[in-house]
């Protein structure tokens, strides 16, 4: 059964595989629409793709922390590291009287 819902940033919908999305981006003048996977991963259908899914509305997930469940200490600095960094740069007029 094709799509019966008009995209609607924010809201969330379901596939029949049960992969859930968010809609994030609606280009009226292009005919996309771009949607947010629970993984993070974003892809793009035109209108026509879009009305023949087969979607179901679906609440956003408890935990939206998916796309980054695979992150790791070495992915990010903490703001120590950060500070550490912005010493080093000085103020950028300590060359000037």
């Amino acid at each position: 059964m094709p799509s019966q819902f008009e995209p609607v940033i924010g809201d969330w919908y379901k596939m029949p595989d049960g992969e859930t999305f968010e809609v994030v981006a609606i280009d009226e003048g292009d005919g996309t629409i771009d949607v947010q996977h629970y993984d993070g991963t974003v892809e793009e259908f035109d209108i026509d793709t879009w009305n023949t899914l087969e979607l179901e509305t679906a609440s956003p997930p408890e935990d939206l922390a998916g796309a980054y469940d695979n992150i790791d200490g070495d992915d990010y600095r903490g703001l120590d590291d950060m500070d550490a960094i912005g010493n080093d740069w000085g103020s950028g007029m300590d060359d000037y009287d």
